[in-house]
């Protein structure tokens, strides 16, 4: 199998012929790079505008930090945290809205109020429930892997990925989810060793074999810090870029990044040099 397009109800965007962008945007208090700085929503909003300015083509949306040892609350309060800003920004924009949970009452309030992706980091395996909104929403989605941490360091890190990939496929296929509408991430910084995430940088080519369009999330997590001893989340954008020339190079369909405009400047470079195209 091989897919030409990754489908949204709002549109289609062609895979193989550029390397998307995914801008961050967390309306949280805590999570770990940015959190509080878009916590007020008029920010919030002046930020989104920027990213899809700066050449952002996808905005995902985070109403819960995903940080280690962050702090749970419920579907109510994440959903008052998201779905607001996801009705006040859509009649503005045409960028497409990805919605970052594991909650399926989340993602479907998002869809309800506008969204057009739900990023799940269990892949649709914690909430029974995610799979049948993905479908029932004609939603595209983007299916993590993610495992407990004892789990870390145990066997091949690329296998693991590939057979939890399966799994999470297998289970949004059977409830009626369209091949096009499924794209995967390695889920970089969660359930993995210092060393695992530095083996999937160096072994991305592997997971193609998937056969559907993968997103990688490297921007300013921890394996960067540790490299290069810098505490500041914001002080990560050399490493950071540095894993996006990777991820291109290994011939990854999106970047989930926090800092766009020299990611977006990064990318058609290396698009240019790669694919014969910089936009």
């Amino acid at each position: 199998m091989k897919l030409t397009h990754y489908q949204t109800t709002r549109r289609s965007l062609e895979l193989g012929r550029k390397t998307y962008v995914m801008g961050i945007l967390n309306l949280t208090p805590d999570s770990f790079s940015d959190g509080g700085d878009y916590f007020d929503i008029d920010r919030a909003v002046q930020h989104f505008h920027q990213m899809v300015e700066s050449g952002a083509e996808i905005v995902d949306i985070g109403g819960e930090s995903t940080r280690p040892g962050h702090t749970p609350i419920s579907e109510s309060e994440e959903i008052r945290r998201v779905v607001p800003f996801i009705e006040r920004i859509r009649p503005y924009t045409d960028a497409l809205i990805s919605i970052d949970t594991s909650k399926a009452s989340v993602a479907d309030a998002a869809m309800a109020a506008g969204a057009d992706i739900i990023n799940d980091v269990w892949g649709a395996q914690r909430d029974a429930a995610m799979a049948d909104v993905i479908a029932q929403r004609e939603a595209a989605c983007v299916l993590m892997h993610n495992r407990s941490g004892d789990e870390a360091g145990v066997g091949d890190v690329i296998e693991a990925i590939l057979l939890f990939w399966q799994q999470s496929v297998e289970s949004v296929l059977a409830a009626g989810v369209s091949p096009d509408r499924i794209m995967l991430d390695p889920g970089l910084g969660f359930g993995k060793t210092y060393d695992e995430n530095w083996t999937i940088l160096q072994r991305l080519g592997e997971l193609k074999v998937a056969g559907y369009p993968i997103l990688l999330g490297a921007s300013r997590k921890s394996m960067i810090a540790k490299l290069l001893e810098l505490k500041d989340p914001k002080a990560r954008l050399s490493g950071t870029l540095a894993t996006t020339a990777i991820g291109v190079h290994a011939g990854v369909d999106c970047v989930r990044v926090h800092d766009v405009q020299e990611n977006v400047e990064c990318v058609r470079v290396l698009d240019h040099c790669l694919r014969g195209r910089s936009n």
